[in-house]
């Protein structure tokens, strides 16, 4: 399995972007030990906190959704400049210390030389290796971009979409169905707040309070967990049963009438779909061949123009 993973990388040697080729020889000459300072922050950010993996898997995949991985989602806002990371959808964004962390490894070791939006590809690929997922060399190359608006979160898919809004957030972005699928295993990791599956639980459309689709015992107890008119902001569950292990729990349990988002879901409402959900659900090497193909295929969206000294500020 790890053969077909480094070829899958090696495959992808060279990946155009809006503004430069990405390589995996990038930083060989400039920066050789970049790669070993960002493991040794994640795995830091571990240690001090087990959501860290999927903090960084979701960060990096906010990213990249908005102007390309170029690492805005990291910018602080300017008073009224409400940047990324306080829209809506980013509120629950955390662990942007391990990136602080890994950046200022990385600057005593090379000064000016290596991207936060590099870095936190990295970080994307280690937190998924060190919770058991697979490993892949990760093409290198991005530069930092300089504009971050809390107002462009809308452009990410949001939890409530069906299929066929899935589909046009990721096409927009030259993603296919294979992608959305296996890119939704990310999941694996995830958490879910109340706010973001409380449609299916309560008054979901005007005959039916619950979604049909759950199964009905699951959604008693979701229903617990998140009341109508829940008021603790931090309510909600765990995406699979294996929260900290990258796994294809996740596609077993939507199987199963335990998919817990609306935009879960949808990914059983075509067959092409379906079928790879099933695909995925019984066998992990499929999911993590899938996987590792679309996250080069999404890393590899690219737009920035500069390498910030701090990736909370532009230069």
């Amino acid at each position: 399995m790890v053969a077909t993973l480094v070829s899958l990388a090696l495959s992808i040697l060279f990946i155009s972007s809006s503004v430069n080729a990405l390589s995996l020889n990038y930083y060989d000459k400039t920066c050789p030990h970049l790669e070993s300072a960002v493991t040794d922050a994640v795995k830091n950010g571990i240690l001090n906190d087990k959501t860290v993996p999927a903090a960084l898997l979701r960060m990096h995949f906010h990213d990249c959704f908005i102007r390309g991985c170029d690492a805005s989602v990291l910018l602080e806002s300017k008073g009224n400049q409400k940047a990324e990371k306080d829209g809506p959808p980013n509120i629950s964004l955390h662990a942007f210390y391990v990136i602080d962390n890994a950046k200022k490894a990385v600057e005593e070791l090379c000064p000016g030389v290596v991207s936060c939006a590099d870095i936190l590809a990295l970080a994307a690929r280690d937190a998924v290796a060190l919770s058991g997922g697979p490993t892949w060399q990760v093409p290198k190359g991005r530069k930092d971009g300089r504009i971050s608006k809390a107002t462009d979160t809308s452009q990410l898919p949001a939890p409530i979409f069906n299929i066929s809004q899935l589909q046009q957030s990721f096409s927009q972005r030259g993603l296919n169905l294979d992608d959305l699928v296996a890119l939704s295993g990310g999941h694996t990791l995830g958490f879910a707040h109340c706010s973001s599956f409380q449609n299916r639980i309560h008054n979901f459309n005007g005959s039916l309070d619950i979604d049909p689709s759950l199964k009905s015992t699951f959604a008693a107890s979701l229903r617990r967990i998140c009341p109508d008119h829940n008021k603790v902001r931090s309510a909600g569950i765990t995406m699979d049963s294996t929260t900290t292990a990258f796994d294809n729990a996740y596609y077993k349990l939507l199987l199963k009438g335990k998919g817990i988002l609306s935009s879960d879901e949808a990914l059983l409402s075509t067959p092409k779909t379906k079928a790879l959900v099933s695909k995925f659900a019984s066998s992990q090497e499929e999911f993590d061949n899938a996987f590792v193909k679309s996250m080069i295929k999404m890393s590899s969206l690219s737009g920035g123009q500069e390498i910030r000294l701090d990736c909370r500020r532009v230069r």
